[in-house]
């Protein structure tokens, strides 16, 4: 008797559009992530997306609730719930459609993510992959947004003061407009799930 092919593997997987709040050019991400995934992956996956270090603390937002790596220093004052084991579906239920991320908290980069559809995936790709977005991310503890604005302003102008500061604190090549997509999956490929 032949045998039969094996049938493929199907999951289930959420469309996230990910955004960063506050930033002039806007800079988002499209990220399909597994609904299983739990949230120190997610957090991976959205470092890896932005381009963001992963140097400094994190929070998610979800439902009211906030999750995040226990700091036993802030856990009382912060009222924070341990992320390790949460799972994206069991702290959003069925009812929420957003929450909120935000890294770093002395430049405060919050994002908030929006879950757009919800896909059958059967093929071997990556389960976590960058299908869209827009724009460079910040460079990591520019000073926030209006750091940010202030890092733009002056490597627009090469008569700004802070023009050649800036230019080699950037590496000289920083374009606010590029987003490398082949780079973003592969850095995501690497998330083991």
């Amino acid at each position: 008797m032949p045998k039969r092919a094996a049938s493929p593997k199907i999951r289930l997987s959420w469309q996230l559009k990910i955004e960063l709040l506050d930033v002039t050019p806007t800079v988002w991400r499209r990220l399909i992530v597994p609904e299983t995934i739990k949230l120190p992956k997610l957090d991976r996956a959205i470092q890896a997306a932005f381009g963001w270090t992963n140097s400094h603390l994190h929070e998610f937002i979800i439902a009211g609730v906030r999750y995040a790596y226990p700091d036993p220093d802030w856990a009382e004052e912060l009222k924070q719930v341990d992320e390790t084991r949460i799972v994206l579906l069991d702290a959003l239920g069925y009812e929420a459609r957003s929450f909120d991320y935000v890294y770093d908290f002395g430049d405060h980069w919050h994002h908030v993510a929006i879950l757009e559809d919800r896909h059958m995936q059967t093929s071997p790709t990556s389960p976590i992959q960058c299908i869209a977005g827009e724009n460079a991310c910040p460079p990591e503890d520019v000073g926030g947004s209006h750091g940010y604005a202030e890092f733009l302003e002056a490597l627009s102008d090469p008569d700004h003061d802070d023009y050649e500061r800036y230019q080699t604190w950037s590496g000289g090549n920083f374009d606010p407009r590029r987003l490398d997509l082949q780079a973003t999956n592969r850095s995501l490929a690497k998330i083991k799930i």
